[in-house]
């Protein structure tokens, strides 16, 4: 069959469907047994750019066909089906139905249809409990006035978990308000007084309140009280169930000080006012961060040394297979994949986010554990946007990347000056021991090796 043949083959089979110029050009190509950085090649697309093309029209079909469909074995798929009499096209294309999370991994291809990216999905079968650590939250998270701290590095799924918990809060009829730091505009840090107006009018909108910040503000009594007020006068007199507030990328206000030194002492101050104020004790305070507070507080004034602090685990060798096999990895079972396993850890570390990308790669069929392994450093490799997205935060702060340079060059932990181990840290660089710094993986280490411009200067060493 040729390449033409099965495009319109894939017509008979997904009436009304239609593909992009690009998607059939891969798709014709691969079936002729092109490689993606052949492919990129012949179009004149970056690699990756044409991998992950690949592999969205894979798990498009996978969905559409209801069975696994990969680079490795879509001509074999479609052939079976050119075999078939048209009677039962219609039967093979039906949606696929949806059941529990153990249900849908008996489903073939299923796995295909949830890429990689962001936090896992709530109804996901992917999800790795790591325990105490979920049923520590939850059980902290029903104590009236609390405050939980959820610490780690990017890639480490806090954001996953901080989800999780919401969705608890909510089956227990709790209302729930999530304010994301990242997502805000820069300018709204520029200034204490936009960035509260900011925090009450989002926490507002959320609970399907009108914004009534001009008659609680006023200017002769501050931003702060008039903020307090705010929230206790007019917000949570309104709310008669428990409240959880979540505050997701706590760190990217330390890099506003002048912000950051007036807000996180008002955030201790509430939490310390639901022991004696009712309506304050109705709330359940929800912190995610990636790293350490660096801007300057007084111990009674930080909320970073009260509540519950959970730092997020990398996954443990058992974790890891155990992910690997909801993968329908079977080489992954036994001691024999425990060794294989090793091999991808011993480059990416047990890092979650690092750890479901290769697990995803490896499912699909589309590249063999040594072509990862071989690969993963690189720009074309299954991490490519990912290790750009990087170099591109450090880009701004030469700083920054000679103390990151100074430490994937030396063979033990090194000392840093420590906003530049928290900020790179929060990037999930490096690991941070005490006083010393680690790179967090071989991948990072081999990758920036390459990328960052030689120390000119004797700041470190």
């Amino acid at each position: 069959m040729r390449a033409d043949e099965a495009l319109a083959l894939l017509d008979q089979l997904l009436p009304g469907r239609t593909f992009s110029n690009l998607q059939e050009t891969v798709f014709s190509q691969v079936w002729e047994g092109k490689t993606y950085a052949e492919i990129a090649e012949s179009c004149g697309y970056d690699h990756s750019y044409i991998r992950d093309v690949g592999f969205r029209l894979w798990q498009s079909l996978s969905e559409s066909l209801n069975q696994k469909v990969s680079k490795s074995n879509i001509r074999a798929v479609l052939e079976r089906h050119a075999r078939r009499q048209p009677a039962p096209l219609a039967a093979e294309v039906s949606a696929p139905a949806f059941g529990s999370a153990s249900d849908q991994l008996d489903q073939p291809g299923w796995y295909g249809w949830e890429l990689p990216n962001g936090p896992v999905p709530l109804n996901s079968p992917f999800y790795i409990e790591r325990p105490p650590l979920e049923a520590q939250a939850q059980a902290e998270l029903l104590r009236s006035g609390s405050l939980i701290r959820l610490k780690a590095p990017r890639q480490m799924g806090k954001t996953s978990l901080l989800r999780r918990l919401l969705a608890q809060a909510q089956a227990r009829q709790m209302r729930c308000v999530t304010l994301s730091l990242h997502r805000a505009d820069h300018q709204i840090f520029t200034d204490l007084d936009r960035f509260l107006r900011w925090f009450c009018a989002n926490i507002s909108h959320q609970l399907g309140l009108n914004p009534d910040l001009d008659n609680h503000w006023q200017g002769a009594i501050g931003s702060k009280v008039s903020c307090t007020a705010y929230l206790e006068a007019y917000v949570l007199p309104q709310v008669t169930v428990p409240l959880v507030i979540a505050l997701d990328e706590v760190n990217e206000l330390f890099q506003y000080p002048q912000v950051s030194a007036e807000f996180l002492p008002l955030l201790r101050s509430w939490y310390e006012d639901a022991r004696e104020i009712e309506v304050w004790s109705r709330v359940r305070w929800v912190l995610s961060h990636a790293t350490e507070v660096y801007v300057p507080l007084q111990l009674h004034q930080s909320p970073f040394n009260v509540g519950l602090a959970l730092r997020l685990p990398p996954f443990t060798l058992a974790q890891v297979q155990d992910l690997a096999c909801r993968h329908h990895l079977s080489w992954a079972q036994g001691e024999e994949g425990l060794e294989k396993l090793l091999e991808i850890l011993q480059m990416v570390s047990y890092r979650p986010g690092l750890v479901r990308r290769a697990l995803f790669a490896l499912a699909w069929g589309d590249i063999t554990l040594e072509q990862l392994m071989d690969e993963a450093p690189t720009q074309s490799g299954i991490y490519g946007d990912h290790l750009r997205e990087l170099l591109a935060a450090l880009y701004p702060h030469p700083d920054l990347q000679r103390a990151f340079r100074y430490v994937i060059e030396s063979a033990e932990p090194v000392p840093l000056e420590p906003i530049a181990a928290y900020r790179l840290e929060s990037l999930g660089l490096v690991n941070l021991s005490k006083n010393l710094v680690t790179p967090s993986c071989e991948l990072y280490r081999q990758y920036f090796s390459m990328f960052l411009p030689a120390p000119s200067s004797s700041t470190y060493g």
